[in-house]
């Protein structure tokens, strides 16, 4: 049995754990507060961008667009999104292992598959596993910004129009609520307007045929100045989104961590009491047995 100063230190050690974990926690939340609220306000934005695109789409049918452009799938550029650091319980192994998925499902049909990693966990894993398909890393930051989302939009959308790539697909974390995160495979190029419409296409198809507006100067520069602006946007709700689940998936986490710091607590205190009252049973024994002695 240890001694009760050793019980002691390790009740010192879990109460300073406790204090980081609970002040994570409350830290988590305050981001969480902050990123479920740029979410919610980018949801719908891009649902309008999408049934703008579509709308147009579906009255001019000869319309055409570089990144509508649908190849035969020889080359496959994957994005995939985590975050920078851990301490979140299962967020980011749970999107690197739906990545894998993908990879082992499709990597024998293609002739060539690159990665795109944003975020440190998904870099340092891929660098390790896959370094010769790696094609681009970079941390996701503190922050999601719009212009670090257009970077690397921008980048994926210059691919795929030059043939380098013939799909571009997303693999990130979805926030559902608090205590849900899934995991999600999301096409981005080729680009479709309908994919990520609020309504159905056959709906959105009749309701572009009774359009209160005109198109000017002409639906093609519409879909030129809007399209890439829908990929960024894209990009941009991802990283959002994976901001959103890494926070909630840490505050969660912490809050477990807490918890099992005070059960913990609990039992090294009846240890240290159960320690305490054999040690004094024990001197007490040595007294009344030296008294004994003495008579």
């Amino acid at each position: 049995m240890a001694n009760l100063r050793d019980i002691q230190r390790r009740i010192s050690s879990v109460k300073s754990t406790q204090k980081i974990t609970s002040a994570m926690k409350m830290v988590s939340a305050a981001k969480l507060r902050r990123a479920t609220d740029a979410i919610f306000s980018a949801r719908p934005y891009a649902k309008r961008m999408h049934a703008t695109l579509a709308e147009v789409a579906a009255v001019q049918l000869d319309v055409e667009h570089p990144l509508f452009e649908v190849r035969e799938r020889r080359s496959v550029e994957l994005v995939i999104i985590t975050s920078d650091r851990g301490l979140a319980g299962a967020f980011n192994n749970a999107v690197m292992k739906r990545a894998d998925e993908f990879i082992a499902a499709h990597e024998g049909e293609l002739e060539n598959l690159y990665l795109t990693t944003v975020g440190k966990k998904a870099g340092d894993y891929y660098k390790r596993r896959r370094a010769s398909q790696l094609s681009f890393a970079r941390p996701v930051g503190a922050h999601v910004h719009y212009l670090e989302a257009a970077q690397i939009a921008g980048r994926l959308m210059d691919r795929f129009e030059q043939g380098e790539v013939d799909e571009v697909v997303l693999v990130y974390s979805e926030f559902v609520s608090t205590m849900t995160q899934r995991p999600t495979v999301v096409p981005l190029l080729p680009f479709s307007a309908a994919a990520g419409a609020a309504e159905p296409v056959e709906e959105v198809a009749t309701a572009a045929e009774k359009l209160p507006y005109e198109v000017e100067p002409s639906a093609e520069k519409l879909l030129a100045a809007l399209v890439p602006k829908a990929v960024e946007m894209e990009v941009f709700r991802a990283l959002l989104e994976n901001q959103a689940g890494e926070h909630a998936a840490r505050m969660t986490a912490m809050e477990s961590a807490t918890k099992n710091t005070e059960e913990l607590i609990d039992k090294l205190t009846l240890e240290f009491n159960r320690a305490r009252q054999a040690a004094i049973t024990s001197e007490l024994v040595e007294i009344v047995t030296g008294a004994q002695a003495l008579d």
